[in-house]
């Protein structure tokens, strides 16, 4: 009886296991974590140029106080001068890779001024980046203000 069950499930279809997210090689996410710190210097320095090498023309971000912005409206944002950003200290970074598509979520102690409000606090965010003709452009960027102290350390 056991040598029939043995062969019965040796000559059954294989089922399909759903792709699930695989951890891919340790480079991707090496690259991924240095195009993080790329932003983060281009904007402690205020570096226009790296900003928009690394958006995606069809760019779309969501800052905490909820306002959309275009690629172009962020880049016109830096090139007006009237964000500054003095400190951006990252940390909880993850990267999940799936496909040509990554996710960075990460926490962010920032202190600096948008005009003449204060923005600095501490912030979650979520940063998208998708691999388009062999370089990682970031396509979706939205932010949230962790008002709670106490919430910011369960994750």
């Amino acid at each position: 009886m056991l040598l029939c069950f043995a062969l019965w499930t040796l000559t059954q279809p294989a089922f399909a296991v759903p792709a699930l997210p695989h951890h891919p090689n340790h480079e991707l996410h090496k690259e991924i974590e240095a195009l993080e710190m790329q932003w983060r210097e281009a904007q402690l320095s205020n570096d226009v140029s790296v900003m928009d090498r690394l958006l995606a023309d069809d760019y779309i971000g969501i800052s905490a106080s909820g306002i959309i912005e275009t690629k172009s409206e962020a880049l016109a944002l830096r090139r007006a001068g009237s964000l500054h950003i003095t400190t951006l200290d990252l940390n909880d970074l993850k990267v999940r890779i799936y496909g040509d598509t990554a996710v960075v979520t990460s926490r962010a102690d920032l202190e600096g001024t948008n005009g003449a409000s204060n923005i600095s606090g501490k912030y979650r965010y979520t940063r998208v980046y998708n691999r388009r003709f062999g370089q990682w452009k970031i396509v979706s960027f939205e932010a949230s203000r962790i008002h709670d102290t106490n919430e910011r350390e369960k994750h």
